[in-house]
């Protein structure tokens, strides 16, 4: 909005850039914040040397033609000149209580001890037709029309198992439920693409994740928006969103009005213009290990599909550790997620826990998700939605994407927003 030539006010009621998804330092913040009384360990180190997420997320690494959404704002928006980025070392996928790495090149399928050898072969297939599947030119699609063939009867096509269709469409295609088997095949075959094309730039897997934790990203717009006239007021409380004639003029705070003509907050400002629609459940966990049988890895991702724990929902695991700045030295950091399905969410999250053990100190957050009760055009409020289970920042760029749209009636526009920046920055530093 400010690269938009809006006049842009930021109020944060906490101290910190981020809210939800802030990194929290030092490590004794951590534990006051979840009501944990004693002080952290000498053994967990000086805590400064910590920042906690809040919230788990990777960054899915951009490939030869597609690229993920939040990495195309960060390039797009020359928030990346504010960053430093590490790839996660290991992506793996769990199936009958062990952890396997997630094969997503051909030479990974053959070796790949998820699979018999008849299965392997199929796998491969598939894999070829994916990486050379062109939507532009029907020689590629092997008798796929991707305007009527779904992703389920791809499947059939290639005679895959149950188990390597589960490790596909949500450790490969990142999809949170089987929904997307009875969709066109498209949208998945580009998504797989996706993960191919991110893995083979980097290697060890397609994420990204930034040095000093997760709330470098909302401090990195900051920035951004600070070049643009923006301005930011952290520990400064909402008391009042102030209508009239059912629209919204400003926002009391501290007995003043800062007027505005639209207003942009999440679901804890405005609780009365939300509803919820489910929760979720996240245990942070520090260890002094590796994850087993990852081969000790800095850091790695864990999808754990829902059919192999007899569920309707994927749990997921992301690790990072002392390599990323965010944990003292020898020490790591890893939080399992999950939507909560039943009245007993840590039961439900226990099958990702056993793969941690042993665990030093666990903090344990249920958290209410919330949408928006409505678009938001009349009254000029636009709430975000609630930041979900998965470890990636897809269903959040779509929400950012959507609000941008009903505020500005029109589409986020990534080339627009590069040539408004050349404007300012010029080509040369760009």
């Amino acid at each position: 909005m400010s690269v938009n030539g809006k006049k842009v006010l930021h109020m944060d009621r906490n101290p910190y850039y981020g809210g939800e998804s802030s990194s929290i330092t030092p490590l004794e913040e951590l534990y006051k914040r979840f009501g944990i009384s004693d002080s952290p360990p000498e053994s967990m180190g000086r805590g400064r040397d910590w920042n906690v997420d809040l919230i788990p997320k990777f960054l899915m690494a951009n490939g030869k033609n597609t690229v993920c959404q939040l990495v195309k704002m960060l390039l797009y928006t020359e928030v990346t000149r504010y960053l430093d980025f590490k790839v996660v070392e290991g992506s793996f996928v769990y199936k009958g209580g062990k952890i396997y790495k997630v094969p997503s090149t051909e030479t990974e399928a053959l070796a790949s001890n998820l699979m018999g050898m008849f299965e392997k072969r199929r796998f491969r297939k598939f894999l070829v037709f994916v990486a050379n599947f062109d939507e532009n030119d029907p020689k590629t699609f092997e008798g796929v029309d991707p305007k009527l063939t779904t992703m389920g009867e791809v499947y059939k096509k290639f005679d895959l198992g149950q188990d390597v269709i589960d490790f596909t469409g949500h450790a490969l295609a990142l999809y949170r439920t089987d929904d997307y088997l009875e969709q066109l095949c498209l949208e998945t075959i580009n998504r797989i693409k996706l993960y191919s094309e991110s893995l083979a730039r980097y290697g060890k897997s397609p994420y990204l994740y930034p040095l000093y934790g997760l709330g470098e990203l909302p401090q990195g717009f900051a920035r951004l928006s600070a070049i643009y006239g923006g301005t930011y007021m952290l520990n400064k409380p909402v008391d009042e969103i102030v209508m009239e004639g059912g629209h919204v003029v400003g926002v009391k705070s501290e007995g003043e009005v800062a007027r505005c003509k639209q207003l942009i907050c999440d679901p804890s400002y405005i609780p009365d213009r939300v509803h919820k629609v489910g929760q979720v459940i996240r245990v942070i966990c520090v260890l002094s290990h590796p994850i087993k049988n990852t081969n000790d890895a800095n850091s790695c991702q864990i999808i754990i599909p829902q059919n192999q724990v007899n569920r309707k929902s994927d749990i997921y695991v992301c690790m990072i550790s002392y390599a990323h700045n965010v944990a003292a030295q020898g020490k790591y950091i890893a939080i399992a997620s999950t939507t909560v399905e039943t009245s007993d969410p840590e039961a439900e999250i226990e099958p990702a826990l056993e793969l941690l053990e042993p665990i030093d100190q666990k903090f344990v957050a249920i958290s209410d998700m919330y949408d928006p009760r409505d678009d938001g055009t009349e009254s000029q409020i636009f709430a975000s939605r609630s930041y979900d289970a998965t470890t990636h920042f897809e269903t959040t760029c779509n929400d950012i994407k959507d609000i941008y749209k009903r505020m500005t009636g029109s589409d986020f526009d990534f080339e627009n927003m590069k040539r408004k920046q050349n404007d300012v920055f010029g080509e040369d530093e760009q």
